[in-house]
């Protein structure tokens, strides 16, 4: 189960995360706990697979190129390709889809060399082949979700209440 912690943490930094030399300080300020009870309960969100990274979402090619990138792997073998797929830090993100072609995942380079020598590596590794799908229109999804609204608002209007 999800600390009121967790939730506050999962709620208010999906996004605008600080920006800042110690951003988990500044959370932990605002939340009322210390820098460690934060670093700590990151942590455990992401052993417990509810995070699977802190990072910027940077829009496809201003940094680099990108690349979504399709595969078809035998179900047997897919969490295995996937994980191996994961090793990769030019993979973004990867995910499954009920299709020949499974495995979906966003691949980021620095240029187009580096991007086709990481595919290649892909493919070696993995011994399958990929199908790259070129960028014909970019969309921006927001992808925060709130987890338990009313708890969560009560508890923040607690902190509130104390910290006023």
């Amino acid at each position: 189960m999800l600390s009121p912690l967790h939730k506050q943490l999962l709620n208010n930094y999906q996004q605008e995360f600080p920006l800042s030399p110690r951003p988990y300080l500044e959370i932990a300020n605002h939340l009322g706990v210390t820098e460690a009870e934060v670093l700590s309960a990151f942590s455990e969100l992401a052993e417990h697979n509810f995070i699977s990274r802190i990072g910027p979402v940077i829009p496809p090619n201003h940094i680099g190129l990108s690349t979504l990138v399709a595969m078809a792997i035998p179900r047997a073998q897919l969490t295995a390709v996937a994980h191996l797929v994961n090793r990769f830090p030019e993979v973004n993100h990867n995910y499954e889809r009920e299709h020949r072609f499974n495995l979906w995942f966003v691949l980021i380079a620095t240029d187009q060399q580096h991007l086709q020598t990481v595919i290649a590596n892909i493919e070696t590794q993995t011994g399958f082949k990929t199908m790259q799908l070129p960028l014909l229109a970019d969309y921006f999804i927001n992808l925060g979700f709130q987890l338990d609204l009313d708890e969560t608002r009560q508890a923040v209007e607690q902190a509130d209440a104390v910290s006023a």
